[in-house]
C-alpha cells in the first residue's frame, strides 16, 4: 500500500473493454525521503477522490480485488482518502 496525492486524471476513449466505467486518476507517491524519487502512477478510483487529495493506493492483485474485477488489467486502485498523517521527525 502507498500514500500519494492525486495530481490529475486520465481520459481514454479507447481502452480495454474491462476498464469501461472506471475513473482513472494520476497519483504522485508521497516522498518520505527526498532522495527516494517515485514516479506518478495511474490508479482506478473506487471512492470518488478528487485532485489534490491524499489517498491510499493498493497495487497488484489487491488493486484488482479493490476494484472488484479480478480479470481487468488494473495495477493500482485508490481505496481510501487520507484525513491526516502524523510522522515523527528523525
Amino acid at each position: 500500500m502507498l500514500i500519494g496525492k492525486i495530481i490529475g486524471n486520465v481520459w481514454a476513449t479507447r481502452k480495454s473493454e474491462s476498464l469501461s466505467g472506471y475513473k482513472l486518476m494520476i497519483v504522485e507517491p508521497y516522498e518520505y525521503k527526498k532522495h527516494s524519487r517515485k514516479y506518478p502512477v495511474v490508479a482506478v478510483d473506487t471512492i470518488g477522490a478528487g485532485i489534490g487529495e491524499m489517498v491510499l493506493v493498493v497495487s497488484g492483485s489487491s488493486a484488482r480485488l479493490g476494484a472488484g474485477n479480478q480479470t481487468s488489467p488494473i495495477d493500482h486502485t485508490i481505496v481510501g482518502i487520507i484525513d491526516k498523517i502524523d510522522l515523527q521527525e528523525e
